[in-house]
């Protein structure tokens, strides 16, 4: 029996996916910034703001940021101290953060390509692990989640932030009519991409809601495990503790 997974609203093998998330973040690399600001209005600024005070990083703590290619969420931790290794599986992602990182001289921070499934990490080094908008693209979310619990310290913390479910009546149908008609045509007006905007947002769709993907956490290891709905569950918070 064939091994598919969810790419956008297509079904596919799973070995096809990795390759065909790697073409779309290749093709959205050097405007995925700017479309982050057209598509939420600049609100994904105040997201990450907020998904870093739930972190609480601290000077000297070793944090794995995955996912992060562009550096958004390292730049804010490496403010406040932490010691953060910047992975993605995407180079040319991890190409733009460098750069980002030359241009504002945010020095001291780790690059690393990595896959969130199979991280070439020692067991037990990380005091933090934290991935933004990230975990919905892996093939295997539940081999990402126990490599996750792998990397961390005991008493190590697991922090995502994700687009969810919005449960919010009327807010959803508005966000449904927005995303899956206006976005694409965004994607391509900004970065001349349709199908990539298309893609993402479709993603968003096939991702387990926030009690489901709990449960996933939990099954991954983690206790404590809590849920923060922003905006109705437009986005959320989830966070866990290795134990």
């Amino acid at each position: 029996m064939n091994d598919t997974v969810s790419f956008g609203y297509e079904d596919i093998d799973a070995s096809e996916k990795t390759g065909r998330v790697g073409e779309v973040f290749s093709n959205v690399a050097s405007k995925y910034d700017v479309m982050n600001d057209a598509m939420s209005g600049g609100m994904h600024r105040l997201w990450k703001n907020r998904f870093v005070a739930r972190v609480k990083p601290q000077h000297g703590e070793t944090i794995l940021d995955m996912a992060g290619g562009t550096g958004d969420i390292a730049f804010r931790m490496a403010d406040r101290g932490a010691s953060v290794t910047v992975s993605d599986i995407n180079q040319d992602m991890l190409d733009v953060g460098l750069e980002r990182a030359v241009e504002r001289g945010i020095d001291g921070l780790v690059w690393s390509r990595q896959n969130a499934e199979e991280l070439s990490f020692s067991n037990r080094i990380f005091d933090a692990y934290t991935i933004a908008f990230g975990i919905r693209n892996v093939t295997h979310i539940e081999k990402a989640l126990s490599e996750a619990h792998r990397v961390l310290k005991y008493g190590g913390r697991f922090y995502c932030l994700e687009f969810s479910s919005v449960e919010w009546p009327g807010f959803k149908e508005a966000y449904d009519l927005y995303s899956h008609r206006l976005v694409p045509q965004i994607g391509k007006a900004i970065a001349g991409d349709e199908d990539s905007y298309r893609y993402l947002i479709e993603s968003i769709r096939r991702f387990p809601n926030m009690a489901d993907f709990e449960r996933m956490i939990r099954s991954a290891g983690f206790e404590n495990t809590r849920v923060e709905p922003i905006m109705g569950g437009l986005v959320a918070i989830h966070s866990g503790w290795k134990v």
